[in-house]
């Protein structure tokens, strides 16, 4: 789609050596070079950036829905319009998420996800649930929980055609640690949230091969000095991944900092975790079945008040880090929604500014809003 040839002049570029004043080359929808200065002569027509910023396109690997639709729904239109929302907006790369279900229709789900993967359009699937603890279902039906078992994730891994990316695991619930070494065996992440396990329990599952914590300090047992749980597992654990929704509900700017912190910048995976009313505002939505009610951009289930997704797209994350979160530059903060979520989930071609890659960018104006956005090499959202 899109433009065959284009040279992105005067820009501020993230390279993975930092930030670069210079330029970008693109030929059918992959990067073809980038520099400081001015470009090489015959690298095609030439955008003038205007001196402004450009990322990566960001990687959205814990994402619900948008723009009215959600991940759960089959209807391929439907989807597509959750895929075009975010684009146009800056997130280019989605895993889609998947809440609790009866297994009929997680498995009707996954097939449905499957042929928008086929397409290219997404990165895979992400399952959240159902293999997590009913005492922190958070705004998962508690109803649709269920053990973790084997059979059942060897049957969505083939519905998935390969497309699966990520499932989340309570590694105190009976079969999880065998469920946990199964999937990672066939590449599939595994993530460690939805819990109340101790410290030793999450170690447990790391040690089998889990290597996320889903959406951090949000749906797990608290941090206490004499039991840190998965919290104090994640962040002192260097082979783990750590999410953070950073949309200004979920998590205090001060606990983001000391993730920052404790974990390092290149293990810390901004992620909105966001739902259907993404993009349209205040009101009554559904996540799964459960009724969530959109007040001041703050999602909360109808039901009993839980923090039920977000609002934001993976851009907010970044400029919110910038702005919120003491300590956080915009090199961390744009590595931490681009190349760390990739990397995290063995998507390859996205995430970092490098020739060979795919052309998604997001180009920011000073106060780090999105002022364009490329997609294979075409502009969804002109400069």
């Amino acid at each position: 789609m899109g433009a065959s040839r284009t040279t992105l002049t005067n820009a501020r570029l993230l390279t993975p050596d930092g930030f670069v004043d210079g330029w970008l080359s693109t030929e059918d929808g992959a990067i073809t070079g980038l520099g400081a200065g001015a470009p090489p002569a015959g690298t095609g027509a030439a955008v003038d950036a205007g001196g402004r910023t450009v990322l990566p396109g960001t990687v959205d690997t814990h994402i619900h829905g948008g723009a009215g639709a959600a991940f759960t729904e089959t209807d391929p239109e439907r989807l597509r319009s959750i895929v075009e929302f975010n684009r146009a907006n800056g997130a280019t790369t989605l895993v889609g998420g998947l809440v609790a279900a009866t297994p009929e229709d997680t498995l009707e789900q996954v097939r449905a996800l499957a042929d928008l993967a086929d397409e290219g359009l997404i990165a895979g699937m992400f399952l959240e649930g159902p293999w997590i603890s009913p005492n922190k279902h958070g705004a998962h039906d508690p109803a649709l929980l269920r053990d973790p078992g084997t059979g059942e994730f060897d049957a969505l891994l083939k519905a998935s055609r390969g497309h699966l990316r990520m499932v989340t695991v309570a590694p105190e619930l009976p079969g999880a640690l065998e469920l946990v070494a199964a999937a990672a065996s066939q590449g599939v992440t595994v993530a460690v949230g939805h819990t109340e396990a101790t410290y030793d329990q999450a170690r447990a599952a790391f040690d089998a091969g889990a290597t996320v914590a889903t959406h951090l300090y949000n749906a797990m047992r608290p941090f206490n000095h004499r039991e840190p749980g998965p919290i104090g597992a994640a962040l002192t654990d260097e082979r783990v991944t750590v999410e953070l929704i950073n949309d200004g509900v979920h998590v205090h700017p001060a606990a983001a900092q000391v993730a920052f912190e404790a974990a390092g910048g290149d293990r810390i995976s901004l992620v909105t975790d966001a739902m259907a009313a993404t993009g349209l505002g205040d009101g009554e939505y559904t996540l799964g079945k459960l009724q969530v009610r959109v007040s001041g951009g703050e999602a909360r289930l109808v039901e009993d008040g839980t923090i039920a997704s977000s609002t934001i797209v993976l851009p907010d994350a970044v400029r919110r880090a910038v702005e919120t979160v003491e300590g956080v530059d915009l090199e961390t903060a744009a590595r931490s929604a681009t190349s760390v979520p990739a990397r995290a989930l063995g998507i390859e071609g996205v995430g970092e500014l490098v020739a060979g890659n795919r052309a998604d960018l997001v180009v920011l104006d000073g106060d780090l809003s999105v002022a364009g956005v490329m997609y294979r090499g075409g502009w969804v959202r002109e400069l």
